[in-house]
């Protein structure tokens, strides 16, 4: 596993967006991305809109979305 780079909120959300969630709302400094699965399931994920989102706060965005760790790795 490599090291999880320092990413903004827009770039996080941008690497979201390529694994099927969709912007829902925003709401101060916070973005909430969405995904509905093949088994009518949603995935909601709250994204914060810093321009560095921090690596404990980044592996909780890769740990609920499930997107694999190394789209978010230098």
């Amino acid at each position: 596993m490599g090291k999880i780079r320092v990413m903004s909120g827009k770039e996080v959300c941008a690497v979201l967006e390529r694994y099927g969630f969709a912007e829902v709302r925003r709401r101060g400094s916070h973005i909430v991305m969405q995904r509905v699965d093949d088994d009518r399931s949603t995935t909601t994920v709250p994204v914060p809109d810093h321009k560095e989102v921090k690596t404990g706060t980044l592996r909780s965005i890769v740990r609920q979305s499930g997107v694999p760790r190394s789209e978010f790795e230098s």
